[in-house]
């Protein structure tokens, strides 16, 4: 793998999952970074690797549904690898507004497909990056396995489903060398203030309510970002072709003990004015519609497969990214205030 195509490169795993790449010795590679620059798109989290790295990092704002610019890139960078993460990824907004979500996570990851049939001789791999949201709500007991049936809840879930489901045919219809993840929920650096552990971060922070849905319970096991880009890594490089992957950081953690995990640690690093607890800014809200109650991911066959295993503990992880939020409040202003927008369309939209 020398020449990668990373799709939805600015996004927050994606964001993440090129730096992670670039700092590693043994990848000697380009990168080649498309992203359409969506809402949840931010070039600017690259700024200093663009810098950093001019002969080996290329953004380029395009649409991963315009096949005439994906040939033209695969063709000039001679693209050996698709590594796909480009989706539109927020639940609430796909129960609001389902169209970009079929649009981009089912019609752009076909197109994608159809390139690598289309260089089959040139494309060496294509990795799908997905959800355990597709195997939807998994109850009280048990694990989500490479084997579990799917049965997703919301349009979200449901259209990154019918993906996987489309690059596993492509595979098998077209002999297209593939691998797919699902992985569990990740925090860390450069996430989108809308997600729950960068809102609760940033709320805190500033003494606002802390919205927590229904009764707090809902379980999630969470992975911290740059653990799930060292189990990418690892998969596509000695990954079973055609195979699927499970990727968690077996650390289930209920809404609620998140949320008051996050106060305690933020009254410690920057206590409120009048000394209380951020505790007690928690209000829970309306549940929302289809919220699975459990997901909890077995990545037995990762860890035996290839010997990954998280390096992060949700303490650790929790930390790490608490300090970033805090420390980045320049990053956090733009998103929230729109201003990195402006700067897109400095960039990109005028010329």
């Amino acid at each position: 793998m020398k020449n990668i195509l990373v799709t939805g490169g600015c996004g927050f795993i994606g964001t993440n999952f090129i730096r992670y790449l670039l700092s590693l010795p043994e990848f000697k590679g380009i990168v080649v970074n498309v992203d359409k620059l969506t809402y949840a798109g931010c070039a600017e989290n690259l700024d200093d690797i663009q810098s950093k790295y001019p002969d080996r990092y290329f953004f380029v704002k395009a649409d991963i549904c315009d096949i005439d610019r994906l040939k033209e890139l695969v063709e000039r960078h001679a693209i050996d690898t698709i590594c796909h993460f480009a989706a539109e990824s927020h639940v609430d907004r796909s129960i609001v507004e389902p169209d970009a979500f079929i649009k981009t996570n089912i019609v752009g990851t076909y197109r994608l497909l159809e390139l690598a049939r289309r260089y089959r001789s040139q494309v060496q791999l294509f990795h799908h990056v997905s959800t355990d949201e597709v195997f939807g709500d998994l109850g009280s007991g048990g694990y989500f396995t490479e084997t579990t049936p799917y049965n997703p809840s919301n349009p979200y879930s449901a259209s990154k489903a019918a993906s996987d489901h489309l690059v596993r045919s492509y595979s098998r219809t077209y002999d297209i060398p593939v691998t797919i993840s699902n992985c569990s929920n990740n925090y860390g650096p450069y996430q989108f203030p809308e997600k729950l552990i960068p809102l609760m971060i940033l709320n805190a922070k500033a003494g606002k309510p802390l919205p927590v849905y229904g009764s707090g319970k809902n379980v999630r096991d969470w992975l911290y970002v740059e653990d799930h880009c060292s189990a990418l890594w690892e998969i596509m490089k000695r990954g079973k072709r055609g195979e699927t992957y499970n990727i968690g950081g077996r650390c289930e953690k209920p809404n609620i003990e998140v949320v008051s995990t996050i106060c305690d640690m933020i009254d410690s690093l920057s206590p409120l004015p009048d000394g209380r607890s951020r505790r007690e800014l928690i209000t829970f809200v309306k549940d929302r519609p289809g919220h699975d109650l459990r997901y909890a991911i077995d990545s037995s066959r990762l860890e035996n497969e290839l010997g990954w295993r998280p390096r992060q503990s949700f303490k650790t992880g929790l930390k790490k990214t608490i300090k970033w939020y805090l420390n980045n409040e320049s990053w956090v202003r733009r998103i929230q205030t729109g201003e990195y927008r402006n700067w897109i369309k400095r960039q990109y939209d005028d010329r």
